[in-house]
């Protein structure tokens, strides 16, 4: 494994694992997945040399980080643990009670970088980051992040904080690379880490799919890049992945990882739905792209044009208020879960069991 080069109190893995199917409807693993499968991928990763384990409090109204807290029980001395909450109400006693109800569910008594998922629309990051300095000043958390942020709201947050934002967690892979523009160039300018999430784009750059193959689950099925003029739009671009691929005995996949943690800035957080696919992300790790071969990858990048309909500014409006609708519902199921398994405790306490 290979880590980042940051001065941050544990180590960071340039691979990690992201854990938003630990738990979660969406990906249709099912019950044995979240039971079985998963704490054994994160034994596994542990085994590895992984230390960036990525989780959210809306990630399976909690179960997420539940699955991934009882996995990790209690082998924390080298983890780099992070999560994310989901800034809905941003004002700091609320950020305070959330990071508590997160630690909580991991089982730990200090989260290594707590992330806000998103940045709020209608409330600046002034309310949101008092709160995380008071988490800071009472050592429940070490370092700060943020999610899906622009450059300007990163600088702005920091401005807020009164000191680092250590990590911006936006998508970043082959076929999506706005975070050059300038993302990255600060995160390397200004020592910041840029958390890449969905490096594989859903599993498209695995080469699995094509345009009579295409994905069953409703995470992928409804996602633009497996439109079937996408997926054929892509084929040159995965052609490459494999020519690569041969050379280093590696697949697609790990190619398409190799590529994204080429930067020096840049952690990819990939998810696993096996352990067998946790091991092969995390062997990407060990891939040394030559110069040619990561330009020729770049290249077939740059000429990769998905089909994108025409968005007008009403309809991209009306497009953020369902998000912001689901995204409230999410919180509000997770605080609806907590407060039905405290209940549930509770009365198993008085009652004895």
């Amino acid at each position: 494994m290979r880590y980042l080069g940051i001065d941050t109190a544990k180590r960071i893995s340039k691979i990690g694992l992201g854990t938003w199917q630990f738990g979660s409807s969406e990906w249709g693993y099912g019950n044995g997945y979240a039971e079985r499968e998963a704490p054994a991928i994160v034994i596994r990763a542990l085994e590895l040399g992984v230390t960036l384990f990525d989780t959210a409090e809306i990630y399976g109204f909690g179960s997420s980080e539940r699955i991934l807290g009882e996995a990790l029980d209690g082998s924390l001395d080298s983890v780099f643990l992070t999560t994310k909450i989901m800034p809905v109400v941003p004002v700091a006693p609320v950020v305070e009670q959330r990071a508590v109800a997160s630690a909580n569910r991991l089982g730990v008594h200090r989260l290594d970088m707590y992330q806000v998922h998103q940045p709020n629309p209608l409330v600046h990051d002034r309310t949101i980051m008092r709160g995380m300095r008071a988490l800071q000043r009472i050592g429940l958390i070490d370092e700060v992040g943020v999610s899906n942020y622009p450059l300007a709201r990163w600088r702005a947050a920091e401005d807020a904080l009164g000191s680092r934002v250590l990590s911006n967690q936006v998508g970043y892979s082959l076929v999506a690379r706005s975070a050059e523009r300038d993302l990255l160039p600060f995160a390397e300018s200004h020592n910041r880490v840029l958390i890449a999430s969905s490096p594989l784009a859903h599993g498209l750059l695995a080469g699995r799919y094509h345009g009579t193959s295409r994905p069953a689950n409703p995470a992928r099925a409804t996602n633009p890049f497996f439109h079937p003029e996408n997926l054929e739009r892509a084929e040159e671009l995965i052609a490459v992945l494999r020519e690569v691929g041969d050379a280093h005995s590696a697949t697609p996949a790990q190619v398409a990882l190799a590529w994204v943690i080429h930067h020096p800035a840049v952690a990819a957080i990939p998810g696993a739905s096996s352990v067998e696919q946790l091991e092969s992300n995390v062997a990407a790790a060990e891939i040394e792209l030559a110069d040619d071969e990561h330009q020729a990858l770049s290249t077939a990048s740059a000429r990769y044009r998905p089909i994108d309909e025409p968005v007008s500014l009403a309809r991209r409006k009306l497009t953020s208020l369902k998000h912001w609708g689901k995204t409230l519902k999410y919180w509000t199921n997770t605080m609806w879960h907590d407060y039905r398994l405290e209940h549930v405790q509770s009365s198993d306490a008085r009652n004895g069991k």
